[in-house]
């Protein structure tokens, strides 16, 4: 007869939602997110995707005249800074350590080629592609006050991907008339995102860099809204790469984070399920240990003074093939935060 902790981890693993029990009979693999579940739920206060009035929910037809218009306006977030100061406060400040991780470098350097074969190891980001952007549309257009349904709603908007790969999601952005700079630590990426975005007069204004977010933040940039979508699970130090990305972002300004939550279900779906069954990714592509829950997010973005104002879950619907959004964060989920006006 099979044990009640058999029978937990079975039920657990056929919900349909986050078995929260089943949590505390697996102790945090990673020590150094032991302090952060202590605390985390305290701050977890943020509105479920249920809770946005239905008008407002990212789908494509919403109405523009529920969207708010009293947010400030892109361009008056840019703190103003005369040039000789920047320079001397570029001078004085101290280096900033990386988060990079050799490891998942040399791992994404070996599959650069196929970021825009929708069939290759990325299929599954080209599936939630248009999942991950109505979400980044939607909540960028109710915080700048603008427009989602135009044909350039991000018009005027200063974006950047961290970590953009081949710029699956750097080039829509453009298309939507956001100003968009990519970075990726991997010069072959960023070779085959320039390439790739040339072919588009909408994508050719893009500016692609090989370089860390950290190095950015040394150089004293600032944009409208950074958006690192599928990168925080693959770098060393989760708390000091979001601490980045504030320092990256203009004071009531927007960042939006995407990874995998570190649940049963998701070592269950998107490890053993996606690389291993399916092999729709590379084994190896996550370590389950390096997963990040939105309670985690949730902290290490307040302590970098982002204030996380939604979160949503990304479930693959496994009869259509298609990704939708839902309340259900216990595989994939993406947030999205405003940074404190200092």
């Amino acid at each position: 007869m099979a044990s009640k902790k058999s029978l937990n981890l079975c039920r657990a693993f056929l919900s349909n939602n986050r078995y929260v029990p089943l949590r505390q009979s697996f102790p945090n693999p990673n020590p150094k997110f032991q302090v952060l579940n202590q605390v985390s739920s305290q701050l977890f206060q943020t509105r479920s995707y249920s809770e946005i009035p239905k008008q407002l929910q990212h789908k494509p037809s919403v109405d523009p005249t529920l969207v708010p218009t009293t947010s400030p306006a892109a361009e008056t977030l840019v703190p103003k800074t005369n040039e000789t100061q920047k320079k001397k406060n570029i001078a004085n400040k101290a280096p900033v350590s990386s988060s990079l991780n050799a490891f998942e470098i040399a791992k994404f350097s070996a599959i650069a080629d196929t970021w825009w074969d929708s069939e290759g190891p990325f299929k599954p980001l080209h599936a939630m592609n248009p999942t991950r952007l109505a979400f980044v549309r939607s909540t960028l257009c109710r915080h700048f006050g603008k427009d989602p349904h135009c044909a350039r709603p991000l018009e005027g908007l200063k974006i950047i991907d961290v970590g953009c790969g081949g710029g699956i999601l750097s080039e829509p952005l453009a298309r939507m008339g956001a100003t968009v700079t990519g970075i990726d630590a991997i010069e072959k990426n960023i070779k085959i995102a320039g390439l790739h975005s040339e072919r588009d007069p909408a994508t050719s204004t893009i500016e692609y860099r090989c370089v860390t977010a950290e190095k950015l933040v040394e150089e004293e940039r600032m944009f409208d809204a950074v958006i690192a979508l599928e990168v925080i699970e693959h770098v060393a130090e989760p708390a000091d790469f979001c601490k980045s990305l504030a320092a990256l972002t203009v004071p009531n300004g927007a960042m939006l984070v995407s990874t995998i939550n570190r649940t049963i279900r998701s070592y269950a779906a998107a490890i053993v399920g996606a690389e291993y069954i399916l092999q729709w990714l590379p084994k190896g592509t996550h370590q389950w240990s390096s997963l990040v829950t939105p309670e985690e997010i949730a902290l290490i973005m307040h302590r970098s003074s982002i204030s996380v104002q939604e979160v949503a879950g990304m479930v693959l619907n496994p009869f259509t093939g298609k990704w939708v959004l839902s309340d259900d964060t216990s595989i994939n989920f993406i947030a999205y935060g405003t940074k404190n006006n200092l």
